[in-house]
C-alpha cells in the first residue's frame, strides 16, 4: 500500500526541516503533499529547496485554514491510506504504523490517533484539556460515538473516504465536519493510541478559545444542517 502524507503548513520555519527527516525514516511507500497556507515567515522558501518528485508543495495565494489546505491536498493525492500531519511536530511520524494498521488490516475506513489512551504526552494546559474533553463528549452525543479525541490532529483514512465526503470547513471546523461526516456516513472508525509533544503558544501554538467555541458551531452544523 501507497501512504499519502497531507502536510497544511502555515509558518513552520522552524519545524518543517526536522518533521522532513522524520517522515523520511518511515519505511513504507509514500507520498508527501505539502500545503503552504500563504507563510509570511520564510516557510514557503524552505518548502521550495524541499520540493521532488516524492514531495509535492502547493501554495495558497492567501491564507485560508487548514480545512482549505486539506482540500486543496485531497485534490492531488494518489496513495491507498491518507493521513493529515501537521507541520509543528505535536504528532510524531514514528506513529504511523499504528496509525494505519487498522486501515491494512482490512477494519477500518478510519482512524484517529488519541492523545488519551495511554501514550506518552507533555504535560500542558489543564483548560485545554477540559475543552477538549467537552468538545469530544458534545461531539459523541451528537455522532452517537464514544471517541475519546474528536479534536486530534492525527487521522488516517481509506482513499476513497476522504475523497468522497464532499469537504467544505475552511478553518479549524475541518474536525467536527470529518467527525459528523464519517458518522452519518457509517464509517468504521477506530481509535488508536499516539505520542503528543504539544507546544505553547511562545512556541508557535495558534489554536485558540475561539476556534472552540467554533467548534461547537461547526459540530452542530455538519451533523444537522450541511
Amino acid at each position: 500500500m501507497k501512504l499519502s502524507i497531507i502536510i497544511p503548513a502555515y509558518n513552520e520555519k522552524k519545524t518543517i526541516k526536522n518533521l522532513m527527516e522524520k517522515i523520511s525514516l518511515i519505511d513504507i511507500p509514500k507520498e508527501i503533499i505539502i500545503v503552504d497556507d500563504y507563510s509570511s515567515d520564510g516557510t514557503s522558501e524552505i518548502l521550495a529547496e524541499i520540493e521532488s518528485d516524492e514531495v509535492k508543495v502547493f501554495y495558497h495565494e492567501r491564507n485560508m485554514g487548514k480545512g482549505a489546505a486539506v482540500r486543496t491536498a485531497i485534490k492531488h493525492i494518489t496513495g491507498d491510506i491518507i493521513i493529515i500531519q501537521d507541520a509543528d511536530l505535536e504528532y510524531d511520524p514514528g506513529d504511523y504504523p499504528v496509525l494505519i494498521k487498522p486501515i491494512v488490516e482490512g477494519r477500518a475506513d478510519a482512524v484517529y490517533g488519541s492523545r488519551f489512551l495511554g501514550g506518552p504526552h507533555r504535560v500542558l494546559f489543564f483548560r485545554h484539556y477540559v475543552g477538549n474533553r467537552m468538545l469530544t463528549t458534545f461531539s459523541n452525543m451528537l455522532s452517537n460515538l464514544n471517541l475519546t479525541d474528536m479534536e486530534t490532529g492525527y487521522k488516517a483514512f481509506k482513499r476513497e473516504v476522504i475523497q468522497g465526503l464532499n469537504l467544505r470547513s475552511n478553518k479549524f471546523g475541518f474536525e467536527p465536519e470529518i467527525t459528523m461526516k464519517l458518522a452519518r456516513s457509517r464509517f468504521v472508525i477506530y481509535e488508536v493510541p499516539i505520542s503528543y509533544y504539544g507546544r505553547d503558544y511562545s512556541e508557535g501554538k495558534k489554536i485558540t478559545w475561539k476556534d472552540g467555541i467554533a467548534a461547537l458551531f461547526h459540530t452542530l452544523w455538519f451533523r444537522f444542517f450541511d
